[in-house]
């Protein structure tokens, strides 16, 4: 089995530290009302939430005997969380997304045609995914992102492997 859980990754300790540093100087004296009233609950609650979400360790990627489970968002985890059966699976994309000068890691698992809907699929997001993302939207949909856990390449591989073998793991980031 193969399993990552939501933690402290460099971006997540970049966050919260940051976020830290913006809330204390918020409430130094002499701060205008307005900054504080605006940047308060940006930055206080948002550090939280991610201090929350590294603290929470719940699962973010497994794959086991069953086929795969895609953990979902930390703010709706139970309402995004999806298992995907190995009889739905046909491979694996590795991909990267670029958002402004930075890019975001995703595993996306590719799925056969038929295969039910995930959460957050639906006639919107095909719709609206061909123009974001450099995946077709089917996997899109059942990507998640490499933000708060990491994923560890050679363990994913050798689970497929193991549980799956003669499916494939395609790197296009």
């Amino acid at each position: 089995m193969y399993e990552a859980r939501y933690g402290w990754d460099r971006r997540t300790v970049g966050v919260v530290a940051l976020s830290a540093v913006f809330t204390a100087a918020l409430l130094l004296p002499g701060i205008p009302l307005i900054a504080r009233v605006l940047g308060l609950p940006l930055f206080g609650l948002g550090g939280l939430f991610m201090a929350y979400v590294a603290l929470s360790r719940k699962v973010a990627f497994r794959v086991d005997e069953t086929g795969v489970l895609l953990g979902g968002s930390p703010a709706r985890y139970g309402a995004t969380t999806a298992h995907v059966p190995w009889a739905d699976i046909t491979g694996f994309i590795l991909w990267r997304q670029q958002a402004g000068g930075a890019s975001v890691r995703y595993v996306g698992v590719a799925r056969r045609e038929g295969a039910p809907v995930l959460p957050g699929d639906g006639p919107t997001a095909r719709a609206v995914l061909p123009h974001l993302v450099p995946v077709p939207p089917e996997v899109a949909v059942s990507s998640r992102a490499l933000t708060g856990w990491h994923l560890d390449r050679n363990r994913l591989a050798g689970a497929v492997a193991h549980f799956a073998p003669g499916t494939p793991v395609h790197d296009l980031s």
